[in-house]
């Protein structure tokens, strides 16, 4: 985990900006955040190289790429030790119906978000990628009907 990183209030106004609107100029963001565009690129520049800002992405919609059935997969490993874990990660990872792995403590080791063109799919790729693998001990599969994104991690005011 990385360790908490100091940020002022500027710093919290650019990122309040780039969360919002990620492809705004650095122009822009300088102008909106009241300071010159070379501050601002080199306190972006700081917030990359402290683990603040992790990277800059496009969401796409799964269904208009020919993957309209997404579920969750709540995964255990059996054992649940370190190189079995590491295997398992790796394996999901380099699935291409695989959109975010989360390992997590409770009951189940694992919570995989997939998206896949069909209920056949979905079902091959639980039986041939997940269950056959010797450290997985149970897949309980939960289909997304609907999703809606969360607001923004900072407040508008922040």
């Amino acid at each position: 985990m990385p360790e908490t990183v100091s940020l002022d209030t500027v710093d919290l106004r650019i990122l309040r900006h780039l969360q919002n609107n990620a492809r705004i100029t650095n122009r822009e963001l300088a102008a909106a955040v009241h300071i010159a565009p070379s501050t601002c690129l080199d306190r972006i520049r700081r917030l990359r190289d402290a683990g603040v800002i992790t990277g800059y992405g496009v969401r796409l919609d799964p269904g208009s790429l020919g993957r309209p059935l997404q579920a969750f997969l709540a995964v255990r490993v059996t054992p649940h030790r370190r190189p079995l874990v590491a295997e398992f990660v790796a394996h999901a990872r380099a699935l291409p119906e695989v959109r975010t792995l989360f390992h997590l403590a409770g009951p189940d080791d694992f919570l995989v978000h997939v998206a896949v063109p069909g209920v056949a799919d979905l079902q091959r790729l639980v039986l041939d990628e997940f269950t056959s693998r010797p450290e997985v001990s149970l897949v309980h599969t939960n289909l997304i009907f609907e999703q809606w994104e969360g607001p923004p991690l900072l407040p508008p005011g922040a």
